[in-house]
């Protein structure tokens, strides 16, 4: 119970405050967009590339890690996508969509401030390392797939220029990719610049939270109850459950484990519902399952925490 107090209830009540703001009017619906677009167009790429830029990649990219948590999202996506067709008899593409939403854990917004919370500063190491290729990889597993689904027949060069045109228009990705531009050529960061990052990363995590609870009141669950049910149970069970067994049977450090199994514990990010409105594609099921997976993982996540230790 002190977990749930001290730990995750501290973090869903930003996003409550959030939701209570603009349910009661007193924060507007277009000023939440406004937040959410300085989160994640500015303020969460200063923090991922700060992050990354400073990142000890010799001890912090765990190729076991990698291998466990990627491989868990991946057989995830896969589950998420053959569980559609094969129980709701979806359209590829909605499948595919809905596949995305079991694939994008909110590493970010979640994954962060609780395992901080939970073991500390010094425990993200493995998180940034999680987060570093997150949006590359789950982004282009899931646009991959799906123009290939739309593109049924063109050419191979189709498919890699549209990949590629979605892959660089996403902020987060090319602050990734600047960030270890930084780290690999050993550049240092002048200190007024790294100041001033410091002071956007500061306002990241907390705007970006009240945020998503301002979102996710737009998103009333409706119908497609079924679906909306089967990503939360692969998204919330079995993801953080082949985390576990993958990096039990690879012998993961502790601190690394426990940023695996519990970056793979989140909910699905407000990413699936964008990925889903991206192509127009299973966008109930996507911000339904956002909303109802980020309020029952506050009892999930309190069960992973307690069996973590």
């Amino acid at each position: 119970m002190q977990t749930l107090l001290d730990v995750i209830l501290p973090v869903f009540l930003v996003i409550g405050f959030g939701y209570v703001a603009v349910w009661r009017g007193y924060f507007p619906v277009s000023g939440i967009d406004g937040v959410m677009k300085f989160t994640q167009n500015f303020a969460i790429p200063c923090l991922l590339f700060q992050a990354i830029a400073k990142l000890d990649l010799s001890t912090s990219f765990d190729p076991r890690l990698m291998a466990s948590f990627y491989g868990g999202a991946a057989i995830s996506f896969a589950l998420g996508i053959f569980g559609a067709r094969a129980l709701f008899k979806r359209d590829w593409e909605d499948c595919v969509a809905i596949g995305f939403c079991c694939l994008f854990s909110n590493s970010i917004l979640l994954g962060l401030p609780i395992t901080e919370r939970a073991y500390g500063t010094s425990a993200l190491a493995g998180n940034f390392a999680i987060v570093s290729f997150h949006a590359p990889f789950c982004y282009g597993l899931g646009i991959t797939v799906m123009e290939f689904v739309r593109n049924r027949g063109q050419s191979g060069l189709t498919l890699v220029r549209n990949v590629s045109a979605a892959m660089f228009r996403n902020a987060l990705v090319l602050a990734i990719l600047a960030g270890f531009a930084v780290n690999l050529l050993g550049l240092s960061m002048p200190t007024v610049l790294d100041d001033a990052l410091s002071m956007m990363v500061r306002a990241a995590l907390p705007a970006a939270l009240f945020a998503l609870g301002g979102v996710l009141i737009q998103y009333r669950p409706e119908g497609d109850l079924r679906a909306i049910g089967m990503v939360c149970a692969i998204a919330l069970l079995v993801h953080p459950a082949l985390v576990w067994i993958f990096g039990s049977a690879l012998n993961l450090p502790q601190d690394a484990f426990r940023s695996g199994v519990l970056t793979a514990a989140m909910a699905p990010g407000f990413n699936a519902y964008i990925f889903a409105n991206m192509y127009g594609r299973a966008r109930r099921v996507a911000a339904s399952s956002v909303l109802m997976a980020t309020a029952s993982s506050i009892l999930t996540i309190w069960v992973w925490l307690s069996l973590l230790g």
